[in-house]
């Protein structure tokens, strides 16, 4: 039986578009600064050597290069402004995550509504600084290493930190007015960008490649197939449900008593969604970038880990299934589905899974449940993420092609065509109940529609 608000979601009209104001100016924002942040991309560092750093990027294009400038929405290959992207911000999140579930003034901090979420923000802010500036010194002295700057020194270290290091905060502010002025996750929207602006030109190369007899027609039409066949899948696990039976009792308001009811507590299979996957390649990034761009200069450690943490290598492979499986683990039980905080919301709200009884069996069922559904979402992550990588080191395709990539991609489309679809659905909110016939049983009477809300 449809519910009442996929009835209402189903007669949801696209053609009213244009008339929700609001929404219109939210998706103009939205565009207006992520084509601010593609012309950042362009702007180059200062002292660069640009003909050796695109016949290194040539070169590298097939390796860890490749998966950064993916990323990095191309700024990297060019070392843009935006060189570092958002990952520091990333990396920052991750460890004060980390910190609050270990630290317990962290905890409580988180405990304490909108003013401990800002005062956590903040740190994660300090944090994105810290690492921004040790990443682009790293990069800059690499960059010197590599023989890719024109005048090698100490003014170029300082301004090459100072630039970099301002972009990635001015990052993310971008994605922080995103968020809250414009359409979707301004982070994920930032990768998302990245990625699709480089599609292209990736596509461009991969069918020269057969053209030129590189690569069999065989391989083009697998890897076109694998491409559509890895996105239906993703499309399918990331709308996959586990629903749990939730009984409400019959309840006494003053004089009148109200029937019981039935609902269901929606566990996705995927509750994380990107976000192990973001993490996971996020902490891959940083010291085998600066392997990469050190040449032949680099220490032990550097080459050792050059060696053996390249994309397709089988410790590369290892690590990033575990970190995926980890991260899918993580934040799902501290961030997305707490299986305490919902067991008290149901127990607030008289709800109850039947069987079970509220409050600490509740929790226990609920994590025995997510624990369970979770083997099936992390493994579904670790497949996508790391088939394409195999098949790309097997078949030697000329271009960074990851899973995470399309898993990022897909994700991010679905979750703002989402947030888009439900700005239409309070617009037109009105017209639908009508259309969906929701009135009260008593309301025999045609009334007057409300003027549309804009």
């Amino acid at each position: 039986m449809v519910s009442a608000v996929e009835n209402m979601a189903a007669n949801t009209s696209w053609s009213a578009l244009g008339k929700a104001t609001d929404l219109r100016n939210r998706i103009l924002f939205t565009l207006g600064l992520l084509i601010v942040y593609r012309l950042g991309t362009f702007i180059p560092v200062p002292g660069i050597d640009g003909a050796a750093l695109r016949e290194f990027m040539e070169s590298a294009g097939q390796g860890i290069g490749g998966m950064v400038s993916m990323f990095t929405g191309g700024a990297l290959g060019r070392m843009g402004i935006f060189a570092l992207g958002i990952m520091p911000y990333i990396s920052a999140s991750i460890i004060v995550q980390l910190l609050t579930s270990m630290v317990p003034k962290l905890e409580q901090l988180k405990k304490e509504g909108e003013q401990g979420r800002k005062k956590i923000n903040q740190y994660t802010r300090y944090g994105t600084v810290a690492l921004a500036t040790l990443q682009a010194y790293g990069l800059a002295v690499s960059l010197e290493s590599g023989d890719l700057v024109t005048d090698p020194g100490m003014f170029f270290r300082m301004s090459c930190l100072i630039t970099l290091v301002g972009g990635t905060m001015f990052l993310m502010w971008l994605g922080e007015q995103i968020t809250a002025r414009g359409i979707g996750n301004g982070i994920s929207l930032i990768i998302f960008v990245g990625i699709i602006a480089e599609v292209p030109a990736a596509l461009a190369q991969f069918f020269a490649s057969g053209r030129s007899g590189a690569l069999s027609p065989a391989i083009i039409v697998g890897v076109i197939l694998m491409v559509v066949v890895t996105i239906t899948f993703v499309v399918f696990m990331e709308r996959a449900l586990r629903k749990i039976h939730i009984q409400y009792p019959r309840r006494q308001v003053g004089m009148k008593v109200y029937d019981g009811g039935s609902s269901h507590l929606p566990v996705k299979v995927n509750p994380a969604g990107v976000i192990p996957a973001i993490f996971a390649s996020s902490l891959l990034l940083l010291p085998v970038t600066i392997s990469t761009f050190s040449g032949n200069s680099t220490s032990p450690i550097m080459s050792w880990l050059l060696a053996n943490f390249g994309p397709g290598q089988p410790l590369y492979l290892l690590f990033f299934a575990a970190m995926i499986v980890f991260f899918a683990y993580f934040y799902t039980f501290n961030v997305s589905f707490k299986p305490d905080d919902v067991a008290d919301n149901l127990k607030n709200q008289n709800g109850f899974v039947p069987g079970i009884r509220p409050g600490k069996k509740t929790a226990e069922y609920l994590e025995y449940v997510v624990n369970r559904v979770l083997v099936l979402g992390s493994a579904y992550l670790a497949l996508v993420c790391l088939l394409p990588e195999i098949l790309r080191g097997e078949f030697a395709i000329p271009f960074y092609f990851g899973g995470t990539s399309v898993l990022i991609v897909v994700s991010v489309t679905m979750d703002t065509i989402q947030q888009v679809q439900s700005h239409l659905l309070a617009h037109q909110y009105e017209g639908l109940i009508e259309k969906s016939q929701l009135r009260g049983k008593g309301n025999k009477t045609r009334r007057k529609r409300s003027p549309v809300r804009r």
